[in-house]
């Protein structure tokens, strides 16, 4: 990676400024004050120390029921020291700091409070002098968020801390982010990395909406189409009694799955809130029992019918014993049935979940309290999302119900709406507070109306979850797109979620070296490059490696050297001659690398001489995120979608020189005829020609199509091998990061 001194210097500058002022610039920010001029670097340290009277402890009283112990979250951050600071240093277990060291202990839990007074055991002390540095947490947890101010800190203030100490303690006890994996299905790997990067910045809950519909348009589709429609349950249970309702194994979290997404992100203090919707947008439910549909809208369901709620206990049952949180969410959103009913299911589910399990439940606000209904109970949880739906403060707040703020100024639609943005309204964190135009914080339900919201200290406002929904269904977007969706409004938000007081400038100044660095993920799917060249192979200078073994000697696979300076060697089980690799779809070229994100330009010279008999799909090149395939047409599989392209494809038996460039957002390929031993094209764009671009094509509500751009990553894992369906040959790969 190519290091900027500009931004050291600009960042050492903006270290000082905090200093002054008594708070360290981090995303939050962090209330410190110094001691005199003086400054930690870390790269002193020798030791990393828990104190071991406190090793075993854990926080109960958080959000999750598997809270790793004083001694986890150490090992979690010598993990992060080693990969993001680049720090090897030893653990062990003292009851004492020892010189140049970091010394995790537990301190007095009263000492730190939200923003209503109350207690909470996320705070911590930071500590630093010549001797080392000290976190000091009110629980576990509370040490685990010094961590991360300690990395924040050491990337933007060149490896040092200054002297001095402060108390640093999160306003709010829910900070965090929704996904819907309901209409678009996420890998578990992707949601452990999500909730590394929220992690970062203090985040402590990751909210999953686990089953959902596209829109039943009840005024054009007819039953058997909403019958047809998309809709997805995506926990998967081998339970005869719900044989049917997860359709596609594939695509869903099976146990294993989802207890390895919540020991993830709990390792790293994010807990998993699960959601489960019904009596509204519940067709998958519906498509498994047709008869507990509501006649009028098949996607909702029927609550009178005598068996809608026990299928619905009979689910909860099934799936309460995965869920390792205190809350589970069990939706109720936009329901259009009868209210009372509608009431009456919110009361039995609450009243079920809580008798089989001790979990308190979370709804989405729809029908708020009147004194002519039998009204939702007052120890569930409301989610607020919009205005219409209910007014938070007048409606639920000050009738005593707490409230959760995913208010839908910060919602987000993947690719395309036509009401709502496609990344996170940034700008709006820094002036969202009506009252005086400036920072947005989770007690502000609305932006323009200063009366609607409550005190900031009412401790009836729970904090905020920012949604991001995918209401055109898994073909809109690749995994990576919801990242890219998020990358700068988690941070942006996790500031003001937890009470920090970041402005604009100093938001964007921060951002840019601590996004990227977010430990133990790669959403961005970077590559380090000494330069904008990534890889470059020649296949004429392959070289066989000789072995040696007991039982004598041979030829090892060749291995084709990276030109770029970056040491990516390849290697091949391919025939080499002429200059080129001989493929087959018995053998492969393989590089040691799998996907590169934004920005790309991928550049293949080969000749594809025959696609197997009776196969639709070529594999041309694979990655862990996409294959480029030939269907006959030039596509993509990438996110379980086919992206394929109208008019650009690859002849059969002649030299091409094939270019696939991804800027921003968008993706393209150009095939051009050329010959073996004709110089190579420059990479990237060809007098401005790209090519053909790949779309993603949206429905929209059964009623028009939208085509919109599609960001895929690069696949520069494989070219060729088993199962691939073609043979050919490979003279050239090339990757630069600039496109």
């Amino acid at each position: 990676m190519v290091v900027l001194r500009t931004t050291c210097v600009l960042l050492t500058a903006l270290s000082r400024a905090a200093s002054v002022t008594s708070r360290l610039v981090g995303i939050p920010t962090v209330p410190f004050t110094t001691s005199g001029d003086g400054a930690y670097s870390v790269t002193s340290l020798k030791a990393l120390v828990v104190d071991s009277n406190f090793a075993e402890s854990r926080d109960e009283t958080g959000e999750t029921l598997i809270p790793p112990t004083l001694q986890d979250f150490a090992k979690t951050f010598a993990a992060d020291l080693s990969s993001v600071l680049d720090l090897d240093i030893s653990l062990s277990n003292a009851n004492e700091a020892t010189q140049d060291s970091i010394f995790l202990t537990l301190g007095e839990p009263s000492k730190y409070v939200d923003v209503t007074g109350a207690p909470t055991a996320e705070g911590y002390t930071l500590s630093v002098n010549s001797s080392g540095i000290v976190i000091s947490g009110a629980s576990p947890l509370g040490a685990w968020w010094g961590t991360r101010t300690i990395l924040q800190q050491a990337l933007l203030s060149n490896s040092s801390i200054p002297y001095g100490e402060g108390d640093d303690a999160p306003g709010w006890r829910t900070r965090g982010m929704m996904l819907d994996a309901g209409r678009h299905y996420y890998p578990p790997e992707f949601v452990i990395e999500l909730c590394a990067y929220m992690s970062f910045f203090k985040q402590n809950i990751f909210q999953l909406h686990l089953s959902d519909n596209l829109y039943n348009n009840v005024n054009l589709y007819s039953r058997e189409q909403s019958l047809q429609l998309g809709a997805w349950f995506r926990l998967w249970s081998e339970s005869e009694d719900l044989a049917g309702l997860a359709k596609y194994k594939n695509e869903s979290y099976t146990k294993d799955q989802f207890d390895e997404m919540q020991s993830a992100c709990a390792s790293r203090g994010v807990t998993v809130i699960p959601e489960i919707e019904a009596p509204g947008h519940s067709l998958s439910i519906v498509q498994w029992k047709p008869e507990l549909a509501l006649s009028s809208d098949l996607s909702q369901l029927n609550i009178s019918y005598p068996d809608t709620i026990p299928t619905m206990k009979t689910i909860w049952s099934t799936f309460l014993p995965w869920f390792q949180s205190k809350t589970v969410h069990i939706g109720a959103d936009e329901y259009t049935g009868d209210v009372n009913e509608y009431n009456r299911f919110v009361n039995v589910m609450a009243g079920y979940i809580h008798q089989e399990s001790g979990k308190a439940i979370r709804i989405w606000g729809t029908f708020p309290p009147k004194p002519e209904y039998d009204n939702v109970y007052r120890n569930v949880s409301i989610q607020h999302w919009e205005f219409f739906e209910d007014d938070p403060y007048h409606d639920y707040i000050l009738n005593n119900y707490s409230v959760l703020n995913s208010d839908d100024t910060f919602y987000t639609v993947a690719k395309w709406s036509g009401s709502y943005p496609q990344v996170v309204d940034v700008a709006r964190t820094f002036d969202g507070d009506p009252a005086d135009g400036g920072l947005w914080q989770p007690f502000v339900f609305d932006t323009r109306t200063a009366a609607n919201n409550p005190e900031r200290a009412d401790p009836r406002v729970l904090g905020a979850v920012t949604p991001l929904w995918n209401d055109y269904g898994p073909n809109a977007t690749v995994y990576s797109e919801a990242f890219y969706t998020w990358r700068d409004g988690i941070p942006a938000l996790a500031d003001k979620q937890w009470g920090g007081d970041l402005s604009a400038s100093e938001f964007a100044a921060a951002s840019a070296p601590l996004l990227p660095r977010a430990p133990s993920q790669n959403l961005a799917r970077a590559v380090a490059s000494v330069s904008p060249t990534v890889l470059d192979y020649r296949a004429a200078e392959a070289t066989r490696r000789r072995y040696f073994g007991a039982l004598g000697s041979g030829w090892r696979d060749a291995a084709v050297p990276d030109r770029s300076g970056n040491g990516y060697d390849a290697s091949t089980d391919c025939a080499v001659a002429d200059a080129a690799v001989r493929l087959t779809p018995s053998c492969a070229f393989r590089t040691p690398l799998s996907s590169k994100g934004r920005d790309y330009a991928l550049s293949l010279r080969l000749r594809v001489d025959e696609v197997a008999d009776g196969t639709r799909d070529a594999v041309l090149a694979s990655g862990a995120d996409s294959e480029l395939r030939l269907t006959p047409a030039l596509s993509f599989l990438a996110s379980g979608n086919y992206y394929r392209l109208n008019a650009t494809t690859v002849p059969l038996g002649r030299w091409v020189d094939l270019t696939v460039v991804g800027r921003g957002n968008q993706t393209f390929a150009r095939v051009t005829e050329t010959a073996l031993d004709a110089a190579l094209p420059e990479l990237g764009g060809s007098d401005g020609d790209d090519g053909e671009e790949f779309f993603a094509v949206l429905g929209v509500n059964g009623q028009s199509l939208v085509w919109a751009p599609i960001a895929i990553e690069a696949p520069i894992g494989q070219i060729g091998g088993a199962d691939s369906n073609w043979s050919g040959q490979l003279a050239a790969m090339r990757l630069s990061s600039e496109a």
